[in-house]
């Protein structure tokens, strides 16, 4: 009898030990749930705005935060004590005229949703996108450019002109937000929570699609025009005629991370290989990722080298998931000629371009024939920085994005006519021993040179 209970013993201790062990190779669970059921305060925001603003209503309407049961407050909702509470939002709840607006519904409330705000639900996405070039727009705009940092253009001309994609510093002035600061989606605006960016830059409120985030018009919005033509040279090449050709068949509602090429559509947009999952690569809302040149500084290079914004990448490995995506189309000859006719559109821009004028710049500097206290308002130091601002970077842009006109046309064509004249007269100042002309009455200067503090700290 003894020995049976033992045996017994002995088999239920083995099962549990197994049962233990094979217990280990299973995750924790997770639970993820969703309350769909709408608090008082969020059906007094939907009735409010149903009457009072029916775009953003129906908008929302269609959008999948409503099919989620994700209301105006979930988002908009603030803390007490947070720096962008809307002061003027409170009166509504005690207006006799306006639908449910009663005190109980009362809920502090801020304009401005910020990638912190939508970090609750998309941690990743939020964490990819503070670590991109978008997110720190600001900072790198503020480090390289000489309109701002030489005042070289009013307040109003940034707000309207470079602020509205770049972004502002948004500010609060007697309990609303400042104008001067606002309104403002660009994509690394510095919010008032400490985060940067704004995700409705390309992700437009308050529908928030994922569909309109995938196709190039919505990129198009700021990567236009004559330094940074992106969206003209999609356009131009194969891949945006085949969008044009055929987007009417584009899949653009395909989950998040499951948009297939040739599955879904037929050729990429920008987010297809700048931003979407495909192959061995996840979705990445970092568009600093995947890029192995820095095509749009003076001197191209690598994207760890650029000193005001080091990637924190190392090019190969960026490259390689490059061309992983660009094999999901294209076989492994077509994707590694394609690179090296890339670099050799580099390697002679930058040695044959921008570094004789850089040279000859710095030499005329040297023997004082032009003067650095000011920028724009000599002809060559003009001259030098549409050659790589504008010229150089289509050039680069458009050998990279395969579009024969921007790269020769628009870009290199266009390069040599820049070097020409600016060489000419260069020479000419140093032959002569002349001091370059000025220009007496530059217009409408006077925007401030202090840098914002909210990131570079007390100047």
């Amino acid at each position: 009898m003894k020995r049976s209970v033992i045996v017994i013993l002995a088999i239920a201790m083995t099962a549990l030990f197994a049962t233990a062990a094979a217990a280990q190779n299973f995750p924790k669970i997770r639970e993820l749930r969703m309350d769909r059921a709408i608090p008082p305060q969020g059906v007094a925001c939907i009735e409010c705005h149903k009457q009072e603003t029916p775009g953003i209503f129906s908008d929302w309407a269609m959008s999948r935060h409503a099919s989620a049961g994700i209301t105006c407050i979930d988002c908009h909702q603030a803390q007490p004590g947070d720096k962008d509470i809307s002061i003027d939002h409170e009166k509504y709840y005690s207006k006799a005229d306006m639908p449910m607006g009663e005190k109980q519904y009362f809920v502090p409330v801020a304009s401005p949703v910020t990638p912190k705000d939508c970090s609750r639900c998309h941690p990743d996405e939020a964490k990819q996108y503070s670590k991109s070039k978008h997110a720190n727009t600001i900072e790198v705009m503020w480090k390289i450019d000489p309109w701002l940092n030489q005042g070289m253009n009013s307040e109003n001309e940034r707000k309207t002109g470079c602020y509205y994609c770049h972004g502002t510093v948004l500010k609060m002035k007697e309990g609303k937000l400042d104008p001067a600061t606002w309104p403002n989606v660009g994509v690394g605006r510095v919010n008032l929570d400490g985060s940067l960016g704004s995700c409705t830059s390309c992700h437009t409120r308050h529908r928030f699609s994922v569909m309109e985030a995938r196709k190039p018009e919505t990129c198009g919005q700021c990567h236009l025009g004559p330094d940074h033509p992106q969206i003209e040279i999609f356009n131009e090449s194969k891949h945006g005629d085949i969008y044009q050709a055929f987007k009417h068949e584009y899949n653009f509602n395909s989950a998040p991370g499951a948009w297939t090429p040739g599955v879904d559509y037929r050729a990429p947009t920008c987010a297809s290989c700048h931003m979407s999952g495909s192959g061995k690569q996840p979705t990445t809302h970092d568009v600093t990722e995947r890029l192995s040149w820095e095509l749009q500084a003076p001197l191209t290079i690598r994207p760890q080298d650029f000193k005001p914004f080091p990637s924190g990448t190392e090019w190969k490995v960026e490259r390689n998931k490059m061309k992983d995506i660009c094999k999901q189309c294209h076989g492994t000859a077509w994707v590694e000629d394609h690179y090296t006719q890339m670099d050799t559109a580099v390697e002679e821009y930058n040695n044959n371009y921008f570094k004789p004028a850089k040279k000859m710049l710095d030499e005329l500097y040297a023997k004082g024939l032009l003067d650095k206290s000011k920028f724009f308002d000599e002809p060559l130091e003009v001259e030098y920085y549409e050659l790589w601002h504008h010229e150089g970077r289509r050039a680069r842009m458009g050998s990279a994005m395969m579009a024969p006109d921007y790269a020769w046309w628009h870009g290199f064509y266009e390069c040599k006519n820049r070097y020409n004249k600016f060489m000419e007269e260069a020479r000419h100042l140093l032959e002569t021993n002349t001091k370059s002309y000025k220009y007496p009455d530059f217009p409408n200067t006077g925007g401030d040179t202090t840098k914002p503090e909210e990131i570079f700290g007390k100047q």
